[in-house]
Parts: C-alpha cells; structure tokens; sequence
C-alpha cells in the first residue's frame, strides 16, 4: 500500500511537472519551466483511494468512468485545498483571478484535463496490480 501510494505521489509529481512546463511553452517561455509543490505529493498518493473505485466501475462506459474520476479529483482537489488554505493561511495553487474558478481552488476548466488523467490512472493502477505492488 505504501508503495503504490509512493508511485502515485511520484507519478502525481511527474504529470503536474511535464503540464506547467507546456504551459511554460505555451506562454513563449523556451525554457520550458515546470514545476510543483511540495504539498502536491500526498495529495497525488491520494489516488489509491481511487483504486477501488476503479475496480467498481471498470466495466463502465469510458465517458461515465472519466466523469467519475473528474467528480472525486476536483473534490479531493477542493478539499485538500481548503484544508491547506485553513492549516497554512494559503492555497499553494491559487486559482482566484482565473476564469472558471470556484474559491480559488479548483479551476472547472480543468475538467477535461482530469478526465483524461482519470483514464490514465486507470491504466497505471492496471499495471501496478500485474506486477503485485
């Protein structure tokens, strides 16, 4: 469990990178600079709480599956935002002069993003449990 929860938060780390530093392409910026926060690791190991969700809905159809996922991400999303933002006084992500944003910590544009990521999770949870994490 531990591990997978490690792969999770690694793997977390690895996409938000590789999306800011497109978005760094996109804004003109050649050094292509991604990056994250620390907060974001635990948060991404939350994932393995999808895991049974996954086995549930697995034989589901793609567009309901991916509407789950992006349902439960932008709760955990929320959440965990909020919770930073009372604990800490601040949202690492803070997405208040942005359009579709709802309190500062969730963007529902996004929503595209973490359908796919939803999908992708799938196929990464699928290969943890073939190789017995």
């Amino acid at each position: 469990m531990i591990t997978r929860f490690l792969i999770y938060g690694f793997s977390g780390w690895c996409i938000e990178i590789f999306w800011t530093g497109l978005g760094s392409l996109l804004r003109g910026d050649i050094k292509l600079r991604g990056w994250t926060y620390l907060w974001m690791f635990p948060i991404y190991g939350l994932a393995i709480s999808l895991e049974p969700v996954h086995n549930y809905i697995r034989d589901w159809p793609i567009i309901l599956r991916g509407g789950i996922y992006t349902i439960i991400i932008f709760m955990i999303e929320y959440i965990t935002g909020w919770a930073i933002k009372e604990s800490a006084g601040l949202c690492p992500w803070d997405y208040s002069n942005t359009p579709f944003s709802l309190n500062g910590l969730i963007r529902l544009d996004y929503a595209p993003a973490w359908f796919i990521i939803g999908l992708l999770f799938e196929q990464l949870h699928d290969t943890i449990a073939n190789i017995s994490i």
